[in-house]
């Protein structure tokens, strides 16, 4: 909960990510300039090569851009930058900020940035993640996901794909991302990009509260459809993804009964505790146990986001949902693991009853 009225409404933050020369800094300087009011954080500002007729005049760490748009470099960790950006737009000594991109370096893990954003409870009542954009070369895509163990990373923890470069790939070895790209993401809509040029709009309301309805779109966030069932991946069945990306599974789980909401807490905790390096993420609509409304659960690796209780189930199927994209990680495993603490956890709580 925001902790007073000055911040009622957190301001969006887009992570955008991808590996090195996947064109990031090509998307953020076409940003810049159709992005009124936006600010622009970076690892390395002087590594970043902004568009030089963008910049007004440096100030220490932040520069102002045209348009009424600031940046900054990431000193140290990110809250304290996010801190100090929140601190001078309220003393009016910058422009006053709608929304915040948040820039990684091409090597980058964006765990650690979704991780500060999460959990800083100060920086959370402030600002709310919007989504990760992660861009990806069309023509050296396929091979720095055979070789980088960070780009399929930042292709699994993303809500939008940019696939850049594709006048320089030929068709075919597009076709070939594109479908690989789905099978490791299924949920992320996949853009292709010219020159770095993007609507704006494509990269925003990427989560599950969309700021246009001021309400959660649960079927546009989980995209469950697009997941192959976890019972796909039982012995002597093989995934629909090609070979070289076998150890990465995307899968659902559908559960019928009501959750016990410790057997399930307890479930999660071990997957994020001793399998966070398999878990690259999970989504989840999920029907507790005695209680009316649903709570929708998200997380990445060890990272966990904050429970989002819903006024409503967004249609009339009542089962639990859950989504995954996992690396050396059996489907089965995962759905067995949940099934299984939460059943003993709800035959626990009946043996205790009076």
């Amino acid at each position: 909960m925001p902790a007073s009225s000055d911040h009622a409404d957190p301001l969006p933050v887009t992570l955008l990510t991808g590996f090195l020369g996947s064109g990031k800094t090509t998307v953020l300087n076409h940003l810049v300039r159709v992005l009124p009011r936006t600010a622009i954080l970076m690892n390395e500002f002087g590594e970043v090569a902004l568009d030089h007729q963008l910049l007004e005049k440096m100030d220490g760490p932040m520069a102002l851009l045209s348009g009424g748009c600031v940046c900054c470099t990431i000193s140290g960790t990110l809250s304290p930058t996010l801190k100090n950006l929140w601190m001078a737009r309220q003393k009016g000594d910058v422009p006053p900020f709608e929304r915040v991109i948040i820039e990684t370096t091409g090597v980058a893990d964006p765990v650690p940035v979704l991780d500060n954003l999460l959990n800083d409870r100060w920086v959370r009542a402030r600002f709310r993640l919007d989504g990760v954009v992660t861009t990806v070369d069309a023509l050296f895509g396929m091979g720095q996901l055979d070789e980088h163990a960070e780009a399929v990373k930042q292709v699994a923890v993303a809500d939008r794909l940019l696939v850049t470069k594709t006048d320089l790939a030929p068709a075919d070895t597009v076709a070939a991302l594109t479908a690989r790209l789905a099978s490791l993401n299924p949920a992320a809509e996949i853009v292709t990009v010219t020159n770095g040029e993007i609507d704006p709009a494509r990269i925003q309301n990427l989560g599950l509260w969309n700021a246009e309805t001021k309400s959660a779109d649960v079927a546009r966030w989980l995209q469950a459809g697009r997941y192959r069932p976890a019972r796909a991946g039982l012995p002597g069945a093989r995934p629909s993804v090609p070979s070289h990306d076998s150890r990465i599974r995307a899968f659902s789980v559908l559960l019928d009964t009501p959750l016990d909401r410790w057997g399930l807490q307890s479930a999660l905790s071990m997957l994020t505790t001793f399998r966070a390096e398999n878990l690259l993420r999970f989504k989840a609509l999920v029907n507790l146990a005695g209680e009316a409304q649903p709570v929708v659960l998200h997380g990445v690796q060890h990272v966990l986001y904050p429970e989002v209780r819903l006024d409503a189930w967004p249609d009339d199927d009542r089962r639990s949902r859950f989504v995954f994209i996992v690396r050396d990680l059996d489907p089965a495993f995962v759905e067995k693991l949940l099934a299984d603490f939460t059943d003993a956890a709800a035959s626990h709580v009946g043996q205790l009853a009076p």
